[in-house]
Formats: C-alpha cells, structure tokens, sequence
C-alpha cells in the first residue's frame, strides 16, 4: 500500500471520526440501531439476527494498527465462549473489501466479518476510533462501550463478556 492511499485512508478515518462526534453516539443500555451487514462469504445480517445473543460488535479497518492486536484475542474469546452463547462480528468499514481481505490474509478472523458498504454504520453506532467496540446483552441492549484495542484491556473485556453471558445464563 502506498504512502499517498495510506494518508488518504487516514484524512478519511478522522473524517468519520468528527462526524461521529456531531452524531448522536450508542451508549450503554441503548438498543442496536438497524443495520443491515454483508457477511464474508454471503447473506446479510441485521439485528434481529442476534437477538437472544450476547454479542461483541468491533468496527475496525485494515489500516487500523491496534486491530492487528483485538483480531488474535476476539479469536481466541470466540473459542472460549462461541459454545456459551457469544457472537462476535467484526463490521469493516474499509472502502474497498479489497483491502479488509488483504487485511484477513496476514491475521485471519475465526468469528463473523460482516461489510458496511453503505458506510451507515459510524454515524448509527457513534463510532469514535478503530477498533470501536460495542458488548450487546441478549435483550439487544448495550451493555459496554469501548475504543481503541490494547493487550491490557483483554482481561477486564472478557470478564464483562462472561458477566453478560452469566446474565443470559449462557454461562456457568
């Protein structure tokens, strides 16, 4: 990737990232605003997809540094918890799924990657950062919002992840 395309996506990130601050941003106890995703490898998903899930929804990009990091933990927390009721779907907002592949090739993802092609979803979820996350209990409410991706935020993630799935009584 070039230098000048480098840049371009950047002017383009911090673009999304002051109009997510006019926007009205997704806090916690507020239900998932619609969306409708294009899955990897096809179908769409919508919210009513996850309903009676608890769900970890993470934005990011392929240009997003610390999104090399969140991709190996969010594997391995679908491992652990993918039997106890959790989902996680990572949404790209890249705009060219072209980059987002190339992305998946040096850090592969075993959970959902779904596509924002309309480029809605920033402005509907209040997206801040790359990776901008959003932990959703099973009644479609959220329950944590959280930007940025850095090793020591892992455990205290995954203890709300398990605390959400003991409240759905996903797990034991």
């Amino acid at each position: 990737m070039n230098d000048m395309y480098r840049l371009k996506s950047r002017l383009v990130a911090l673009s999304l990232g002051v109009l997510c601050l006019s926007a009205h941003a997704l806090d916690v106890g507020q239900s998932l605003p619609s969306f409708n995703w294009e899955k990897m490898g096809g179908g769409g998903l919508s919210p009513a997809d996850l309903k009676g899930s608890v769900v970890y929804v993470d934005f990011w990009a392929s240009w997003c540094g610390p999104c090399k990091h969140s991709f190996p933990w969010m594997n391995d927390m679908q491992a652990k918890y993918g039997d106890k009721g959790l989902k996680i779907i990572a949404v790209n907002l890249d705009q060219k799924m072209a980059d987002a592949q190339a992305f998946l090739k040096g850090t592969p993802a075993s959970f959902t990657v779904a596509f924002d092609s309309k480029g809605e979803s920033p402005r509907k979820f209040g997206v801040k950062g790359m990776p901008s996350s959003y932990l959703v209990g099973p009644d479609g409410r959220v329950v944590l919002v959280h930007s940025g991706f850095r090793h020591d935020d892992g455990a205290e993630l995954e203890a709300l992840i398990q605390d959400a799935l003991k409240g759905a009584g996903g797990s034991k």
